[in-house]
């Protein structure tokens, strides 16, 4: 029996990794967005609502309360004529 020394072979992608999978990743976003509509459609009303709302942060800008330094009694210089 003659024993063989085994060859190891390392492969290297021909793009990074990283690059590839961002890239891929972004194919099928892209993909799954385009069915999106088809898919709610098969979902439950309940199921479909609770959906969206997760869609909405990435959608509509979150509210802020917003503080003035001013007394609200105090006049700000706006005419109330229009």
């Amino acid at each position: 029996m003659v024993m063989r020394k085994a060859k190891i072979v390392v492969l290297k992608p021909q793009k990074p990794l990283v690059k590839n999978l961002r890239s891929t990743l972004k194919v099928w976003v892209q993909q799954e967005l385009e069915r999106l509509p088809e898919t709610l459609e098969e979902l439950e009303p309940e199921k479909r609502v609770s959906v969206l709302c997760k869609f909405l942060p990435f959608v509509l800008p979150k509210v802020q309360t917003v503080h003035s330094e001013r007394d609200e009694d105090e006049d700000m210089g706006w005419s109330s004529k229009w």
